[in-house]
């Protein structure tokens, strides 16, 4: 999204031809070394994110893993950790020219000591307006994403 995300809790979408983009914002009542520390324990996932199985793999710099998800059971998504900038930055990366997903998260410090966070999945790609329709919506999705991660940072305070 080239607009600033919104940290209201609430999934925006916006989708073209050949991408299609979903976004979720929240405020954080937590320090960005907190809620990055939730986002990078791959084995602990589960215990605070309702939208994920399991992950498999260590969450770190170059790094495969698998992500298994509620949405999509036993399907493995098969990702890369292309970006990793400890309690700042993370790019979860698939696919290639045909079909690719790329999902950012981005935590930003704020005065009062809370931190917005911001997570964005853009999908790309020639076969993306054959596949597009036969994709879930996943906006509700990454709205119990935000408001558990919100959660669980917010409790460990």
């Amino acid at each position: 999204m080239a607009e600033t995300i919104p940290t209201t809790g609430r999934a925006s979408k916006s989708k073209s031809a050949f991408r299609m983009e979903y976004a979720v914002g929240a405020n954080i009542k937590a320090a960005p070394s907190r809620i990055w520390a939730l986002l990078t324990n791959a084995k602990a996932f589960p215990e605070w994110n309702s939208t994920v199985q399991s992950i498999e793999g260590e969450i770190a710099a170059g790094q495969p893993i698998k992500l298994f998800v509620k949405i999509a059971p036993g399907r493995a998504f098969k990702l890369t950790v292309s970006e990793f900038v400890p309690d700042k930055r993370m790019v979860w990366s698939d696919g290639n020219f045909m079909f690719r997903g790329v999902r950012t998260y981005t935590l930003t410090p704020k005065g009062d000591g809370s931190t917005d966070f911001t997570m964005s999945e853009l999908f790309t790609g020639a076969m993306l307006p054959m596949i597009a329709g036969s994709l879930p919506d996943f906006a509700p999705e990454f709205e119990k994403y935000a408001a558990d991660l919100k959660r669980a940072a917010e409790q460990g305070n």
